[in-house]
């Protein structure tokens, strides 16, 4: 798996466990430490370790293993490294405090703010699109002499 395809698994698995301001930085170009890290907020340590657990188990389903994790216990900031990914579950108040987008605030940042669209929804929602675009035949009434 590419790391830019781990770093899209991390954040969708965050989102689903309702994680918000979901944001991809990508610092391929800034440093050699990692790839990109993925930053959310949440708002409880229960969550946080929520968060947590559902990036391990959405990335194992992928073969993918974080070969570190901090701040499991306390839930006030979580980091999950896998190498070319770091994932950082921070609650909002730790995320505005260590306030990582500016301290790299020359990486390409990508905002990653809706759910995953389930496959089936999409179908449906693409063939509405399309319906939509066709255009509808007007009926034409013919006058009648009186």
């Amino acid at each position: 798996m590419t790391s830019k395809n781990l770093a899209k698994l991390v954040a969708n698995a965050a989102l689903s466990k309702k994680a918000y301001d979901v944001t991809i930085l990508d610092l391929r170009k800034l440093t050699t430490m990692t790839d990109y890290f993925v930053v959310c907020s949440v708002d409880s340590d229960t969550q946080a370790r929520a968060v947590a657990d559902e990036i391990k188990t959405e990335s194992l389903e992928k073969g993918e293993t974080s070969v570190r994790k901090e701040g499991y216990s306390e839930g006030r900031w979580v980091l999950l490294d896998y190498v070319d990914v770091v994932a950082h579950v921070f609650h909002k108040e730790m995320r505005e405090f260590y306030n990582l987008e500016k301290l790299w605030g020359d990486a390409k940042m990508e905002y990653v703010n809706d759910e995953p669209v389930p496959k089936e929804k999409a179908a449906r929602s693409s063939a509405k699109t399309e319906s939509l675009k066709t255009p509808k035949k007007k009926t034409v009434r013919k006058k009648t002499a009186k």
